[in-house]
């Protein structure tokens, strides 16, 4: 089935206000006149139907799939307005109360559609199915000599790298630079901070002064990361006195990627279906809209993580649950996903409520979770990946070091009420979750999968169930809040969410718009 006709077919459904299953598209691209056959299908379709089904396909289409067999008496009017979209399946067998469909507050006729050939997406450094850690020391050495090699290769030009072997070896006095990874973090009993950088040949010790103007820099550092440092060596080169030090970072100079045309992009995340506290309501409001002349620029639609409740996640999550079974979970989810218009490109990567492994990087859902989510073909990729949409990359990660790097940093540098000033500190450590051996879960592999290995255009996140949203670098850094209430264990925690909110972005100048649906 070629994609362009499937995308053509989606689009002529969606200018005349229909929604459309997946399989209901894949017929009509079969047919032999695809556009007769659609023809033929909607002259015959319900007045009351606002989604086409694949029964719908079947009971219009002769037997051969041609479309081409001999039209009712009573064809319809090609000028007149059909109904419009809620992207509320019908279900079947229900009976209208009226004649036409009750339109949803502020809905329209929309064609969103510009032509399909201009629409271009690609995934890059999606890890699904290439897994190869088994957990063994081995691997952990290797993921961090792979995180140290390509951050470090970002520094090494900044600095006299010399490793640490060899500066232990140097006459005290001497000007040094070492690239490493941030190994302990300790104060002295002077108030001055010991930094120890390991690299492939040992570690060192780095003094940085109370007194010196960039000791605040200090409050940022965060174990595991890479750092570069210069300074001095003590006479007995035991210990080296900082005088300046650098992150890998995003180049001040950094001028991102727009797309060619006016086109938008909807970045939601934490959707949580199954649990008590979603927001169905704020849900359909959003697919609603999504069928409206105001949303007729939105042809992408990233969701970050989380899809639904899941089970398990927390202590006492059984009681808060409206769906308990994890499989009707996905399913309750593929049905809200449905109501979104037929024609958004979608991508989708797992959060640490979804039913993948809770070891970052994490691969995209197994096979049967990707048939149950398969409303709009959505594209799976691992957590994180970097989609890159009409030129525009997109550095989706769901979040979790959002935590870690709000409980260790300063409030004024990262905190739940700004979490993009947290993506600021991710973004200038070039890597998405330094920190092993907290709360986010390290999984081995011979690559790191969390480097910032390009710097992206977006970054967008989740998790922490906040809006919140800027520019670090002339990168754009967006959380993009959630679609479920505060439960009974974030009030236990102190977290008020920003919920039924989705950011849109304008993919040709990256300005961002903030619809509410709650």
């Amino acid at each position: 089935m070629p994609l362009e006709a499937s995308a053509r077919i989606v689009s002529e459904l969606t200018t005349r206000g229909y929604n459309a299953e997946r399989e209901a598209v894949t017929k009509l691209a079969a047919a032999e006149d695809p556009h007769a056959a659609l023809e033929r299908v909607l002259e015959n379709v319900p007045d009351d139907v606002l989604v086409v089904r694949a029964d719908h396909v079947a009971a219009a289409l002769p037997a051969d799939g041609t479309g081409t067999a001999a039209r009712s008496d009573a064809p319809a009017d090609s000028e007149s307005t059909p109904s419009t979209s809620t992207g509320t399946d019908a279900t079947p067998g229900r009976e209208s109360t009226e004649s036409s469909p009750v339109e949803t507050e502020g809905s329209s006729h929309v064609d969103r559609a510009a032509d399909p050939d201009l629409r271009s997406l690609e995934i890059i450094g999606d890890m699904t199915g290439q897994s190869t850690g088994t957990g063994e020391y081995e691997d952990f050495v290797s993921v961090f000599r792979d995180r140290l090699d390509r951050l470090g290769s970002k520094l090494r030009g900044r600095v006299n790298h010399r490793p640490a072997s060899a500066i232990e070896d140097m006459p005290g006095g001497s000007d040094v630079a070492m690239v490493g990874l941030v190994n302990d973090i300790r104060s002295t009993a002077s108030g001055h901070w010991l930094i120890e950088l390991e690299d492939a040949t040992g570690t060192f010790p780095w003094l940085v002064m109370k007194d010196r103007e960039y000791v605040d820099l200090v409050d940022e550092l965060l174990c595991d990361e890479v750092l570069a440092m210069e300074g001095t060596l003590a006479d007995d080169s035991g210990i080296a006195f900082v005088d300046s030090m650098y992150f890998p970072d995003v180049p001040r100079t950094y001028e991102p990627s727009t797309a060619d045309r006016h086109v938008q992009a909807a970045l939601i995340s934490d959707v949580h279906v199954g649990s008590e506290e979603f927001m169905a309501d704020a849900w359909d409001r959003f697919a609603d809209w999504l069928h409206t002349d105001q949303a007729r620029h939105v042809e992408y639609l990233l969701i970050g993580g989380d899809m639904v409740e899941g089970v398990g996640v927390y202590p006492d999550q059984d009681e808060e649950l409206d769906i308990v079974d994890i499989y009707e979970q996905y399913e309750a989810f593929n049905e809200h996903l449905k109501k979104v218009p037929g024609d958004l490109e979608i991508v989708m990567i797992p959060g640490n409520h979804d039913a993948v492994r809770l070891a970052e990087p994490q691969p995209g859902f197994d096979e049967e979770l990707r048939e149950i989510m398969s409303a709009h073909d959505p594209r799976i990729v691992s957590n994180p990946s970097t989609v890159t949409i009409e030129g525009v990359s997109v550095l989706m990660y769901h979040g979790v070091s959002l935590d870690e790097v709000i409980a260790e940093l300063p409030e004024e540098k990262a905190s739940y009420d700004d979490p993009h000033k947290a993506m600021y500190q991710l973004l200038k450590k070039r890597h998405v979750a330094p920190q092993f051996g907290g709360h986010t879960r390290l999984a081995p592999e011979e690559e790191d999968y969390l480097v910032m290995e390009e710097v992206p255009d977006i970054f967008h996140t989740g998790h922490v169930h906040k809006l919140g949203f800027g520019k670090y670098h002339n990168v754009l850094a967006i959380n993009s809040g959630c679609w479920q209430a505060q439960t009974d264990f974030q009030k236990s925690v102190n977290i008020d969410p920003d919920a039924g909110y989705a950011p849109i972005v304008d993919l040709d100048t990256l300005d961002v718009t903030v619809q509410k649906f709650s």
